[in-house]
């Protein structure tokens, strides 16, 4: 697998999302997600993402149960469950997160450490001391910020250097590329993209609406609710007809797509199984490709936000 720069690592080009272990998408079991990470390691991902908020702490305990000591790992912070949600980005609360979530894991250190929402009244200088501290006690070895503007990236990064920023992106989500993506390539922070895949929609087959409500959250999500659904269904569908013509599976494609965009963006997809990791061959995608893939999904093709009202309260809008 091509290999992408994280902070001082390099790791494959596409890494693992864990979320979906903790039920996210609805139901899965140990046994299932354990045969998964088996089956990504078997195809030469080495950095996996996970969250103490995926399942309340279940994506990490699975984790540590692998227990696969040569892998790049990444967990974050800060959002609090409700209700109401909210964060919290003060040091006590990233401390203490950060050792349970070491314990969920079974390690002494992870190598990469999120605040996964910003706390708006915490002075993003403040969080960036506390992380750097952190990093000089060992008990991390870089920090990143998840959802956030190019200007609190940049105030971070003056107090100290950040490793990575995840936010979503996808050729249905493209914020990124109206300043993050720019700001990271500037700054030498990777941009560590999240649902690259679409939280589905770019999968093997096009999905149905079948989710589970109160379990899977694409239930409320304004791009999987009627009539945004069926139009997005069918605004993907010639994309699907070219990737049938080309020979490139739709995951392929779509993730060819995001690696595309910028040597230091690594995308995380993420499964509940090991069935699907092998549709995430990369297409190889030269500028024809990318430009017809353009064409037949321009960018603000998609139909509904990415988020609901509650679910954007702690995202950091700039344009």
């Amino acid at each position: 697998m091509e290999q992408r720069r994280l902070g001082n690592r390099s790791v494959g080009a596409i890494g693992f999302g864990a979320m979906s272990f903790g039920g996210m998408f609805g139901a899965t079991n140990e046994a299932t997600s354990l045969a998964c990470l088996d089956a990504a390691l078997d195809a030469g991902i080495r950095h996996y993402d996970t969250a103490n908020i995926y399942g309340m702490g279940v994506s990490e305990q699975i984790i540590g149960r692998w227990g696969h000591r040569d892998v790049h790992l990444a967990t974050k912070c800060g959002i609090v469950n409700g209700p109401p949600r909210t964060v919290r980005n003060d040091e006590l609360h990233i401390r203490q997160c950060l050792e349970e979530s070491l314990s969920r894991l079974k390690r002494d250190h992870v190598d990469l450490y999120y605040i996964h929402r910003r706390q708006p009244d915490v002075p993003i200088e403040d969080v960036a001391g506390t992380m750097a501290r952190l990093v000089q006690e060992g008990k991390i070895g870089g920090y990143g910020l998840s959802e956030v503007a190019p200007a609190t990236l940049r105030r971070a990064h003056a107090e100290y250097p950040v490793t990575a920023v995840q936010n979503e992106f996808s050729l249905w989500s493209r914020l990124p590329q109206l300043g993050l993506i720019q700001t990271c390539r500037e700054l030498d922070v990777a941009l560590v993209a999240f649902s690259p895949l679409g939280r589905g929609m770019f999968g093997r087959e096009p999905l149905k609406r079948e989710f589970r409500s109160g379990i899977d959250f694409r239930d409320t999500n304004p791009r999987f609710v009627e009539p945004n659904f069926s139009a997005n269904l069918a605004a993907i569908a010639p994309f699907r007809d070219l990737c049938a013509d080309r020979g490139w599976t739709v995951p392929g494609a779509a993730l060819a797509w995001v690696l595309a965009q910028g040597d230091h963006i690594i995308p995380i997809p993420g499964t509940r199984t090991a069935e699907h990791l092998r549709d995430w061959t990369v297409a190889d995608l030269d500028a024809a490709d990318l430009a017809a893939i353009d064409r037949i999904l321009p960018a603000g093709f998609a139909h509904g936000d990415r988020y609901g009202d509650q679910q954007m309260a702690f995202v950091e809008r700039y344009c």
